[in-house]
């Protein structure tokens, strides 16, 4: 017992509310990286502070931010860090995460991070790919667009790129827009108006089907992107599944876990 307290893995989400599509996405993720890695011990820790405050007062649940974890991962002697986010892009978050373990980096002999899902344009390719094989096939009359959430930070280009992408690989009625930047729900609008399909499909690109999910994409608001497009004419139905829950997606995080393995065992 004593060496696994020497080896961990800290998994880091942002965090949601929604018990339901926890179950099926972050505990999916952590539970694969733990069968991965039977050597390293499994620590969990969100980022969003007003979920882990909402949790502990609606359900008396205690989720440690990162730096809590971290200060009780060197309680427990842990020497060798991997640090792996189940963030989508290298953003704020994951920014704010790397400073809040770097801030103890000399309680730990080594640590290595994990990249987030889309760090590489090979992991793009792949988790558009892993996303369309869980889809059928469009149809001439159909479109399928995903809702990512968009930040300030110049990561936020990766969405445009993957929107790109999806026309690359061979989907030309797939879109990707974002809640919160660009591409925007005006642009998907403009893509749209110029295809004229009867009917679209919503799905959220975000590893958790959350509030996002479940109020800015299929809520019943006249601002949910679901009355936008029926106000612009179309059928429209919403795929409440996070990334989280395909598994050649939970693969892809593994994988990074991985790498970040093998980049620490070269640590001198």
């Amino acid at each position: 017992m004593e060496q696994n307290k020497k080896k961990a893995i800290l998994v880091v989400s942002f965090g949601t509310s929604f018990h339901e599509t926890r179950e099926k996405t972050i505990d999916r993720i952590e539970a694969d990286l733990a069968a991965a890695c039977p050597e390293y011990t499994l620590y969990r820790a969100w980022t969003s502070k007003m979920i882990i405050t909402k949790l502990k007062k609606r359900d008396s649940i205690v989720v440690p931010t990162v730096s809590e974890a971290v200060d009780q991962m060197i309680a427990d002697g842990v020497q060798e860090l991997i640090v792996q986010p189940t963030h989508i892009i290298n953003g704020i978050e994951n920014d704010l995460m790397k400073e809040d373990v770097l801030a103890k980096q000399d309680a730990f002999e080594k640590i290595a991070f994990g990249d987030p899902l889309l760090t590489t344009t090979e992991d793009n390719a792949a988790v558009l790919q892993a996303v369309m094989s869980e889809f059928p096939a469009v149809g001439e009359d159909e479109t399928l667009v995903f809702m990512g959430h968009g930040t300030t930070h110049y990561a936020n280009t990766v969405y445009a790129a993957l929107d790109y992408t999806f026309k690359d690989l061979g989907y030309p009625r797939s879109f990707l827009g974002t809640v919160e930047a660009y591409p925007s729900m005006e642009s998907l609008k403009k893509q749209l108006r110029a295809l004229a399909p009867k009917k679209v499909t919503l799905a959220p690109f975000m590893v958790v089907a959350g509030d996002h999910a479940n109020n800015d994409m299929a809520g019943e608001d006249e601002d949910s992107w679901k009355s936008q497009f029926e106000a612009e004419g179309y059928q429209v139905s919403c795929v409440l599944k996070g990334l989280g829950e395909y598994p050649s997606v939970r693969k892809i995080y593994v994988a990074h876990t991985e790498a970040a393995r093998k980049s620490l065992e070269e640590q001198a």
